[in-house]
């Protein structure tokens, strides 16, 4: 069985091939930091302009690399939100129209739900675990307990995470984007240089909160004389954002109290080998598996989409033709969509 994902929530098109079988046949992302680089963040009109100029290329060299044709496709499934409106639209309609050209069922998928189930892919998890979403749109604790059933712990209540990675790199002019590149630079500073605050990090919070810590950083900023200092300061950034991460997965751990499985990380961060490693150690001494998908698993792409299609196609959740794309969607909002 193939399933054909198509996401374009933001500024990655991607379509890839996936069975039920857990093979990924094909993964390709077209990725627009070119486009919006000079902006220093994602413009959502050249982000929507673009994904219009590339999604048929794209999709057709996922059918290619897969050595498919699209009379093998089973399913289509395609991102509907959340995101960036203009930009979810063109991959929904996308998908719709396969699925209505060559008569096959199309799903439609919750980005964050894609993430969040994505660990699945690749890892034998089994229900229910602890998920950390980390991106550049979302932070968030939640239990999963099933498909379309997560009990959310705790979320951010200004900044995600991603996002202030991003404003952190623009602040100090090292580029975009920010994620990889503050990662880069702090191997090469001393992370215990600036002492910077640890928002929330309170017992029994698992809620976060990043737009403290971003100011915090650009006061220090103002402090910096050498380029070493600056590089010390992302350091200590990057430290302390690690820290916020594990205080908040101890906290969720408690509060689950031994009725996970294992924990997971999700979303573009998870690509942050710190974080991971740190997380890591931190659930080995609770005894606990901890799981992240490979770093192209953990950026937008279309495999983690095809992947929840094939896990919803296993249990009838077909989508109406007419479901309309919601730039909000949260985990919670399920069924009304399901085509019966």
């Amino acid at each position: 069985m193939n399933v054909l994902g198509i996401e374009s929530s933001c500024d990655e098109t991607a379509a890839a091939i996936v069975t039920e079988k857990k093979q990924v046949l094909s993964n390709v992302i077209y990725s627009q930091i070119e486009e919006h680089k000079s902006f220093g963040g994602v413009v959502p009109e050249i982000a929507a302009r673009t994904h219009l100029e590339k999604i048929d290329v794209v999709v057709e060299k996922a059918l290619h690399d897969a050595g498919v044709n699209l009379s093998e496709i089973d399913a289509v499934a395609g991102t509907c939100g959340p995101g960036l409106i203009g930009s979810v639209i063109v991959g929904a309609t996308f998908a719709k129209t396969i699925s209505m050209s060559i008569n096959i069922p199309f799903i439609a998928i919750n980005h964050i739900e894609a993430h969040a189930i994505s660990v699945r892919l690749t890892e034998d998890v089994e229900f229910p675990y602890l998920l950390l979403l980390a991106s550049g749109g979302h932070s968030q604790l939640c239990i999963v307990h099933a498909i379309d059933n997560f009990e959310i712990l705790g979320k951010t209540i200004d900044d995600s995470v991603g996002e202030s990675f991003d404003k952190i790199a623009k602040l100090l002019g090292l580029g975009y984007p920010g994620g990889p590149i503050v990662e880069k630079v702090a191997r090469c500073g001393n992370a215990e240089k600036f002492s910077l605050p640890r928002p929330l990090c309170t017992k029994g919070s698992c809620d976060f909160s990043f737009a403290g810590l971003k100011t915090a950083v650009r006061v220090a900023a103002e402090k910096c004389v050498t380029e070493q200092d600056k590089v010390d300061l992302v350091a200590s950034f990057q430290k302390t954002v690690t820290d916020v991460m594990v205080f908040k997965v101890k906290q969720a751990i408690d509060i689950c109290d031994k009725k996970i499985t294992a924990v997971a990380m999700a979303g573009g961060v998870a690509a942050n080998k710190s974080i991971r490693a740190a997380l890591n150690n931190t659930c080995n001494s609770y005894g606990l598996p901890f799981f992240s998908p490979p770093l192209q698993i953990c950026t937008d792409n279309g495999a983690m989409i095809a992947w929840l299609g094939l896990e919803k196609f296993h249990k009838k959740q077909f989508t109406d033709l007419q479901f309309a794309p919601c730039p909000r969607w949260s985990l919670q909002q399920h069924g009304s969509f399901i085509k019966h």
